[in-house]
């Protein structure tokens, strides 16, 4: 009897093929070290960086270092729940999260799966938390502004659609409430929220989240928190899971968005301790060599896209805690360098009463006028340069020295625009009515006001024009303008209040 070889080796040639096809060949690993939200694995040869891995117990992870016999994994979630010796299986995806409209007024974890008791979300759309930021064809200068509803940040520091300007202090100076006053004043304006909280205490989360939903804000906010027991991984993916909820509302609906991350320095030790637990190298206080690398490719997401895709913004109000005022320290520079300015809040105006606590000499808007209506940059060109001039006469006036009649006009004078630009929190203002409470300060129309009575006499003001001119407020509100013909009118207006003993 004789055997074809040809034939016999094509028919085996067939078979294996088939058994190979009906074979499950996915790689599988074994974990050899588990702890503080870091996992070691042997036997994933073919893992990607970035890639997903699934843990027993339905957790996942990432593919943080890829090293000559072992892989180093960061574990998001429970990592309490990784034994060593269990199996790990390779995806073949990169971290993506749920994105849509059902996220809106929720609180949730940096995995987006809610934490505030309420129905599980349910999503039509993804979106990776990693993703490129556009390039310069994508974008369009930053033109239209975002009104914080703070007379001195709109005033002298503006914020426009698509900028990053850096919050800047120590503790307990009013970083978070500035942001929360942003996102407040955003009602009615179209605008998408998503507030980030890194390593914040629960009760301080919880306590924010009230103030929202108080003043009627979690309608269009988003609140992603990764609390101080949240393990470093978690703390680490949150503001990119932020940025990408953004993301999805400026790519896919064309919508003007807000992200504020708070904080980063809190960021950035808890990528310090992935860093050092993996073994990486470390430098600069002991942060790793990409420290930079974190932020930047974070807040370059932020962009003001051109008409082509929409013409959506992503706004970043980032915040970063300096210790005793050193905004020269490692990360607070690194921040500063990427960002398009900073509002830098002192600790002694904090105390001294002033608030927002401004540090008008070292504050600053890198988009400036561009970011401003008409009528604000009329009535306030130069009202930071003034009062960062008052603050050098104030300092100089402390030695005693006698003072000529000019430089006493400008104490007096600026100690008046202090008053005037204080406002309390959670009451943000219209742009209309800023204009006008500017206007009445720098053309002198407050000089014969006492100090401690100016902040009263501009409210009651606006009290009294909405009442008797309402048509002023609306015509600035509506035509972004500040004529002459008005200010004249504003000003006999305001005149005629004086006289009326309403001081």
């Amino acid at each position: 009897m004789k055997f074809d070889l040809g034939e016999i080796s094509s028919v085996l040639k067939q078979e294996i093929s088939q058994y190979k096809s009906k074979l499950d060949v996915s790689q599988v690993g074994r974990v050899v070290e588990v702890g503080d939200g870091i996992a070691r694995i042997y036997g994933l040869d073919n893992a990607m960086a970035g890639e997903i891995l699934q843990f027993e117990n339905d957790v996942f992870g990432e593919v943080f270092n890829l090293e000559e016999d072992s892989v180093g994994a960061v574990i998001y979630g429970d990592y309490t729940a990784v034994k060593e010796g269990s199996d790990v299986r390779v995806t073949g995806h990169l971290m993506s999260i749920p994105v849509g409209n059902e996220m809106l007024g929720r609180v949730v974890n940096p995995l987006c799966q809610p934490i505030d008791d309420g129905p599980e979300v349910k999503t039509a759309a993804s979106r990776l938390i990693e993703s490129d930021a556009p390039g310069i064809a994508r974008r369009q200068p930053v033109k239209k502004p975002l009104q914080t509803g703070l007379k001195c940040i709109d005033s002298m520091t503006p914020i426009g659609r698509g900028q990053r300007e850096l919050i800047i202090g120590d503790r307990k100076t009013g970083k978070t409430a500035l942001a929360l006053d942003t996102i407040i004043n955003q009602k009615g304006k179209n605008v998408v929220c998503v507030y980030v909280a890194i390593g914040q205490k629960e009760s301080t989360i919880a306590d924010i989240v009230e103030t929202l939903r108080k003043y009627g804000a979690m309608d269009y906010t988003i609140v992603i928190a990764a609390s101080a027991s949240d393990s470093a991984p978690m703390q680490y993916i949150a503001p990119y899971a932020g940025c990408a909820q953004a993301e999805y509302f400026m790519y896919e609906q064309h919508r003007d968005t807000l992200c504020v991350y708070d904080d980063l320095s809190k960021h950035a030790t808890a990528y310090r301790q992935l860093s050092l637990l993996l073994r990486r190298p470390p430098g600069r206080e002991a942060y790793p060599g990409d420290i930079f690398y974190l932020h930047s490719r974070l807040l370059e997401r932020s962009a003001k896209l051109c008409d082509e895709l929409g013409g959506g913004s992503l706004t970043a109000l980032p915040i970063v805690e300096t210790l005793e005022g050193q905004i020269s320290a490692y990360i607070p520079t690194n921040v500063i360098s990427i960002t398009d300015g900073q509002i830098y809040l002192l600790r002694d105006l904090f105390h001294a009463g002033i608030r927002p606590a401004m540090d008008v000499g070292t504050s600053v808007s890198r988009v400036g006028g561009d970011a401003q209506v008409e009528a604000m940059k009329k009535v306030a060109p130069k009202l930071r340069l003034d009062l960062a001039a008052f603050r050098e006469l104030q300092n100089f006036a402390r030695l005693g020295t006698e003072l000529d009649s000019t430089t006493q006009l400008q104490l007096d004078r600026g100690n008046r625009m202090v008053e005037l630009l204080k406002q309390p929190q959670f009451s943000p203002m219209p742009v209309g009515e800023q204009v006008i409470t500017i206007f009445t300060g720098t053309s002198g129309l407050l000089d014969d006001i006492p100090v401690n009575n100016v902040g009263r006499f501009a409210a009651e003001l606006l009290k009294w024009l909405s009442k008797n001119y309402p048509d002023y407020v609306k015509e600035i509100t509506d035509t972004g303008k500040f004529s002459d013909e008005l200010a004249g009118r504003l000003t006999k207006a305001a005149n005629t209040f004086k006289t009326s003993g309403k001081k």
